[in-house]
C-alpha cells in the first residue's frame, strides 16, 4: 500500500487529511446521483482528486461507510450552524425540538441527490449499524442544543426517542417531500409530549431501590434503611 507522504511526517497532516476529506466528499455528492453511494463512487471521488489506491485506503478505510458518515456529520453541522441564530430559550420544549429536526432535515435537502443515495446506502442490512450511530449523534446535538441537561436514564431516553423520529423523517424529506416530513415530525413530538407527562408521575427508581434492599438483606442478613 502506497503511504501519502503528507500523511506520515508531516506536522499539519491532520490538516491536510481534513481538508482533503471534504474535498473527496465535495466529489462524491457530485457524482453519487449517477453513480450511487457505493465503493465505485468512492474511487472516482478520490481519483478526482490525484488520490492513489493506497491514498484512499489510508483516508477512506471502510470506503463509502466513510464518507456517509462524513456527508451526515456535515448536515450536522449545518444545522447547528442553522440553529446558531435562534435563542432556544425563546421556545417552548416542542417548539425547539421541532425547529432543530426541521433544520436537519433542510440542511441534507441541500445535497438532495447525494442525500437520498446515501440514505439507501444506509438503509442495507450491513450499513444499519452505522446508520443508527449517526442518527444518535444528531439526536444528542439537537438535544444539547435545546437545553437538555439530563446526566439520568432521561439523557438516554431522549435520544433514543429523537433517533426513533429522526431516522423516518429524514426518510420522508429526502423521498416524500418537506410538507410529508413536517407532519410526521408534529405528530411524533405530540407522542413524545404524551409520554413525558405520563412518566413525570412514575417513579423508575424503584426497582433500583428494590434490588439494592434485596442485595443487602442477602449480605447483612438485616432490611437495609430507606
Amino acid at each position: 500500500m502506497t503511504e501519502a507522504p503528507h500523511l506520515s511526517n508531516d506536522p499539519a497532516g491532520g490538516d491536510w487529511t481534513d481538508r482533503m476529506e471534504q474535498a473527496v466528499l465535495d466529489a462524491a455528492v457530485e457524482r453519487a446521483p449517477a453513480l450511487g453511494w457505493n465503493g465505485r463512487m468512492v474511487r472516482a471521488a478520490c481519483a478526482a482528486h490525484g488520490l492513489s489506491r493506497g491514498d484512499e485506503e489510508l483516508l477512506f478505510p471502510n470506503g463509502a461507510r466513510d464518507l456517509a458518515a462524513l456527508l451526515s456529520r456535515r448536515h450536522d453541522d449545518r444545522a447547528m450552524a442553522a440553529l446558531a441564530g435562534v435563542d432556544p430559550k425563546s421556545l417552548k420544549i416542542r417548539e425547539r425540538i421541532a425547529r432543530a429536526v426541521s433544520e436537519r432535515m433542510e440542511a441534507g435537502a441541500a445535497d438532495l441527490e447525494a442525500t437520498r443515495r446515501c440514505a439507501a446506502f444506509l438503509a442495507l442490512p450491513t450499513n444499519v449499524d452505522l446508520g443508527l450511530q449517526l442518527a444518535w449523534e444528531t439526536a444528542d446535538l439537537l438535544w444539547n442544543w435545546a437545553g437538555d441537561t439530563a446526566t439520568d436514564w432521561n439523557h438516554y431516553s431522549k435520544r433514543a426517542i429523537l433517533s426513533g423520529i429522526l431516522i423516518p423523517a429524514l426518510t420522508m424529506r429526502w423521498f416524500d417531500g418537506r410538507e410529508a416530513a413536517d407532519a410526521f415530525v408534529a405528530r411524533r413530538i405530540e407522542n413524545v409530549m404524551a409520554f413525558e407527562k405520563w412518566k413525570a408521575g412514575k417513579d423508575f427508581d424503584a426497582p433500583l431501590r428494590k434490588m439494592t434492599d434485596a442485595l443487602s438483606r442477602m449480605r447483612y442478613g438485616a432490611k437495609s434503611e430507606t
